[in-house]
């Protein structure tokens, strides 16, 4: 053997078949609710023993929606007492007078990555954002809906699944967004439009190597194909348990953006992109199970809904306008809701009309849900899911006795930011659901975004909605306002 042209360091690389047998035993661990001790137990002697793994990547995510990833050595990790970052330097987070956070592991949450696409050596974690005392962090929603969750489990068994449709472009250039102030506009890759795409050009070529990464990482693709865009996507999966689904939205965009990346283009999640042609939206079904059986289902029910899923449909369209801030987050984001296109702004459900915020798709037992269909794909996911599931089982309703309203026009959704700040500051209802300090610095980060637009939309998208997109990952942007 030539020892000059040995590898000085072999670091672990896995074939995208054991990738997506790993990553469905980890999902196995989630969807139990394995006792964390234990699962920690088994992550640690596991990264005791493989002595190719350098690094583990532990991601968490922001109040806005950002995901935020921290690479610790692993021999560090393992060691460590307590795992500490600057939570002032992350919006909406904490102070600088009280700047120090802690980060806990969500040793479920473990994902083995494609190393061609993320790197030899590495594997992924979620974090939990706690408190200096240790306590969960009350701006980390994906803290609060994993115990939110859980203890609907641990109560009786209840689960809620969750599976989203999350539409996105592909654009010629990397970082496109944060170019757009040089080149003034997007160029599209493809013009095919719905299902049509030739085999082998860019967006075909993107979405069937992001649909592998996906697979690997214990996705259970069902379907992928271009959307009614140009250079448009979508890729589904299958539905999963309600933190489950949240972690796959921020593990999508993120494999998206990457693979787009290393063909030299951006995947955008931006929710209207473009002047004239559809938006992106995330479309999100939602459903509540008990011991394998579906509760959302009826079959002498209008539609087949049982009486929770309408209990579930009443509340929701009831606080429409105080959840919209939370299910639209950005000044692009009320671009979408133009009803020229398709746009799900009515306040209403409907089985068949797709301009309603609520839509009940035709399915059997097992396929009974509610999809939401307001949801921008820009939206903090677990912010957005735990909104939605908290108003479906506790949120108010409206007055049986109280006399039905003359109403001349359809309630819709808010035409803008400003209007949904407004609402969203009023609600009661969110105050209670998010705790006043989150309601307050959620409204008060939307404001400072909004400030940076022009107040009146027009008809054309501006600049400045693109370049100071909360998802823009450029701290140089953020710090501009």
């Amino acid at each position: 053997m030539d020892v000059s042209k040995a590898p000085l360091r072999e670091f672990l690389e896995i074939p995208y078949e054991k990738l997506e047998e790993l990553n469905l035993q980890s999902k196995a661990y989630q969807e139990q609710w394995v006792p964390m001790e234990k699962a920690e137990a088994e992550r640690r002697a596991y990264l005791e023993q493989e002595k190719r793994i350098k690094a583990v990547t532990v991601c968490f995510t922001d109040l806005e929606g950002r995901l935020h990833m921290l690479d610790y050595d692993k021999k560090f990790l393992l060691k460590a007492d307590a795992l500490t970052f600057d939570g002032s330097s992350i919006r909406g987070f904490s102070r600088i007078a009280e700047s120090d956070l802690r980060l806990g592991i969500d040793w479920r949450a473990f994902y083995w990555m494609p190393a061609d696409v993320f790197g030899p050596g590495k594997v992924l974690v979620f974090g939990q954002v706690l408190d200096q005392d240790g306590t969960p962090y009350a701006a980390d929603f994906r803290g609060r809906l994993m115990q939110y969750t859980e203890e609907l489990y641990k109560k009786d068994k209840t689960v809620v699944n969750v599976s989203a449709e999350i539409e996105g472009f592909l654009f010629a250039h990397r970082d496109a967004e944060r170019g757009y102030l040089e080149r003034g506009k997007f160029e599209l890759i493809s013009t095919g439009g719905y299902y049509h795409s030739l085999p082998q050009d860019p967006l075909r070529q993107f979405i069937d190597a992001a649909a592998e990464v996906q697979r690997a990482m214990g996705f259970e693709n069902e379907k992928d194909h271009p959307e009614v865009g140009p250079s448009q996507f979508e890729m589904n999966f299958k539905y999963a348990s309600a933190l489950i689904a949240a972690d796959r939205i921020q593990l999508y965009k993120l494999l998206c953006r990457q693979v787009a990346q290393t063909m030299g283009m951006t995947a955008s999640f931006l929710p209207k992109p473009i002047t004239g042609i559809n938006g992106s939206g995330m479309h999100t079904n939602m459903s509540v199970a008990r011991g394998g059986e579906n509760l959302f289902w009826d079959g002498n029910g209008k539609d087949n809904t049982s009486e929770l899923g309408n209990q579930f449909i009443r509340r929701i369209l009831h606080s429409a306008e105080d959840l919209c801030l939370i299910l639209n987050a950005s000044v692009n984001a009320y671009r979408r809701l133009d009803p020229h296109f398709e746009a799900p702004n009515e306040i209403t459900s409907s089985p068949i009309n797709r301009s309603s915020m609520i839509r009940i798709p035709l399915a059997g037992k097992g396929g009974q849900r509610i999809e939401v269909r307001s949801v921008a794909p820009d939206a903090n996911p677990y912010l957005a899911i735990y909104a939605l599931l908290r108003t479906g089982f506790e949120g108010p309703e409206p007055d049986a006795d109280a006399p039905a309203p003359k109403r001349i026009r359809k309630r819709v959704l808010p035409g803008n930011i400003y209007e949904a700040i407004g609402s969203h500051r009023r609600s009661t209802w969110v105050r209670d659901m998010l705790g006043e300090d989150s309601q307050v610095k959620y409204s008060e980060l939307k404001e400072m975004a909004a400030h940076r637009c022009p107040r009146e939309m027009g008809n054309l998208i501006k600049r400045s909605e693109i370049m100071f997109h909360h998802e823009v990952t450029n701290q140089m942007l953020w710090n501009t306002f």
